[in-house]
């Protein structure tokens, strides 16, 4: 999975646990182990939520300050909405 440098160093270090994704289809499954940077994390689970169900503890497991950063960080693959499904991705840093 790709994370932009910014967030590298919090997903390795186990603060930054959830990614929101605006994909077709999954492109992670859980229990997966993926290469970030030079280390790897696991997924733990893969749903699709609309935006507006965000809550704001996961928004502080993403390592974004506000819900518009979410929005234009997760926007790079189309145009978010309220009502645009999205993949909430829960994972861990791997040891």
């Amino acid at each position: 999975m790709d994370f932009s440098r910014d967030l590298r160093a919090g997903v390795l270090s186990g603060s930054i646990t959830v990614s929101f994704r605006l994909w077709h289809r999954p492109q992670v499954k859980p229990g997966g182990r993926y290469q970030v940077g030079d280390g790897h994390i696991v997924v733990d689970s893969v749903e699709q939520v609309p935006f507006s169900d965000i809550s704001k503890a996961d928004l502080r497991r993403t390592g974004d300050p506000d819900l518009e950063s979410l929005r234009r960080r997760a926007a790079q693959s189309g145009p978010i909405h309220d009502d645009t499904l999205l993949y909430r991705i829960g994972f861990h840093a791997a040891e």
